[in-house]
């Protein structure tokens, strides 16, 4: 009997003992159903005894490309991807160890973020969701969920892999990424991969690497204004740590952002805040990555003055303005109740998102795909004519007059003005003020305007002063 037990404890010695002592692994992000960015020098990485020869294959490529691990037994290569198409396969292989991803597509990829408006889908009972899932099976969209976990310190690995398009996978996920994964992918026809990496009611300070944001004063002093919570992280860059820093050097097409909500208490500094973001997460993957988001939409704060939330969409609008490579949606007309902070209208989000992203990544010609955003004013008279970004065409208005319309002279006292829109341009008037001053339209927390461009894009709500209310 006693050697019965040793020569079982031998068999699986030998027969499982390779596995124990495996040392080859990558991030778990690198995974079946996996998009791999097309036609670029895509980055893979990942761990093996310590001087050992790593050997990485890709089915679409003759060329095997070879690294050796270094003293910490840490390896990273490239390997040059093809044209969109797939399914294929990638080994990778170090002495005795194979790792073989299998219904790996080559394609566009492009990670959102933000709190509960971009995280939000089927499992909210959000009715565009519950009617796709059905419908759930284009094999040339691919999702990757990545799981809530802040960090103290910048992670190497998050515990999610791939999955291909289904209604288990769809269910959870963002449906704003979804939506826009399917829009794209009908619209450029190639495997589309999304990451959605987001968490509900969570300020921007916890996206953005600690160091970044106590090395200013300002942005620090903000940062200070948020409070700590049972159901979200508060402390700066944890969300960077655990949920963005894990995927730094996966390739990209591109960034979508949702997010604002929770910092409408400190809107002063949001555009800073923005800036330094984003340049840090570009910084990060060593490439300016197109950064496209969301205005936040209308909704009663019950804020001092009932300003508070336009004042931080004036901050995001900056951002659009001067931020290179980026693009706002506006989602004035989207709400369905003010009292309810997260709009359910996320398909119309998506297409918004998308026209920005194959006008300006995939170069298809669009004109006005960009909501006019304000850009100077000029008194004439009793009359003020406004000017605005992101406009070729005519300005158009859905109703008689124009809605949420106000114009003040030195006295700072704001009235109901009448608009006319002169083509592209836009002139604002009442009888009450004979020497204008300045002219705001939709500010505040929950107007929802009817000025749009040509294209059905609402007009960005905007103040031509900076008076302190």
């Amino acid at each position: 009997m006693k050697n019965l037990k040793l020569l079982f404890v031998t068999l699986v010695f030998l027969l499982y003992g390779n596995l124990i002592y495996a040392q080859l692994r990558l991030p778990n992000f690198f995974s079946d159903h996996m998009v791999l960015q097309r036609e670029s020098a895509v980055n893979l990485w990942g761990w093996g005894y310590a001087g050992s020869t790593v050997k990485v294959h890709g089915s679409w490529n003759k060329d095997t490309v070879t690294v050796k691990t270094d003293a910490n037994g840490k390896w990273k290569l490239k390997i040059n991807t093809v044209q969109a198409g797939g399914p294929y396969k990638l080994s990778v292989v170090s002495g005795g160890e194979l790792i073989q991803f299998t219904d790996v597509l080559l394609g566009d990829v492009f990670l959102c973020s933000g709190q509960s408006n971009m995280e939000w889908g089927g499992n909210q009972n959000l009715k565009e969701i519950l009617d796709e899932l059905p419908h759930a099976n284009n094999p040339n969209i691919r999702l990757l969920q990545v799981n809530r976990n802040g960090a103290l310190a910048p992670q190497e690995n998050i515990s999610n892999g791939w999955s291909s398009l289904n209604e288990k996978a769809l269910k959870p996920f963002s449906a704003i990424g979804y939506f826009l994964a399917k829009e794209l992918n009908k619209k450029q026809g190639v495997p589309i991969g999304i990451v959605n990496s987001s968490w509900g009611g969570t300020a921007a300070e916890v996206w953005t690497p600690k160091d970044q944001v106590e090395a200013d004063q300002a942005l620090l002093a903000f940062s200070k204004m948020q409070k700590a919570n049972d159901y979200r992280p508060h402390e700066n860059g944890v969300l960077w740590n655990g949920m963005i820093a894990p995927l730094v050097g996966f390739n990209l097409k591109g960034f979508f952002w949702y997010q604002g909500e929770s910092n409408v208490g400190s809107s002063a500094g949001y555009d800073k805040l923005m800036k330094t973001m984003v340049n840090s997460w570009r910084s990060a993957w060593e490439e300016e990555l197109p950064f496209y988001f969301v205005q936040i939409a209308p909704y009663a704060y019950n804020s001092k003055g009932g300003v508070q939330s336009a004042l931080l969409r004036e901050q995001q609008a900056k951002t659009a303005v001067e931020l290179p490579r980026s693009g706002m949606v506006v989602v004035t007309d989207l709400v369905d109740n003010v009292h309810d902070i997260h709009p359910i209208q996320k398909q119309e989000v998506a297409s918004r998102l998308a026209k920005i992203t194959l006008a300006e990544i995939y170069q298809i010609p669009t004109p006005d795909y960009k909501s006019p955003i304000y850009s100077a004013h000029e008194i004439k008279g009793d009359k003020v004519e406004v000017t605005f970004h992101y406009l070729t065409g005519n300005l158009v208005t859905r109703g008689k007059e124009i809605t949420d319309l106000y114009i003040a002279g030195e006295d700072k006292v704001f009235h109901k003005a009448s608009g006319k829109i002169q083509k592209d341009k836009l002139l604002v008037f009442s009888s009450k003020v004979a020497r204008p001053v300045a002219v705001r339209f939709g500010f505040t927390d929950t107007a929802m305007p009817n000025l749009f461009n040509e294209k059905g894009l609402p007009v960005s709500p905007f103040r031509t002063d900076s008076w302190v209310d």
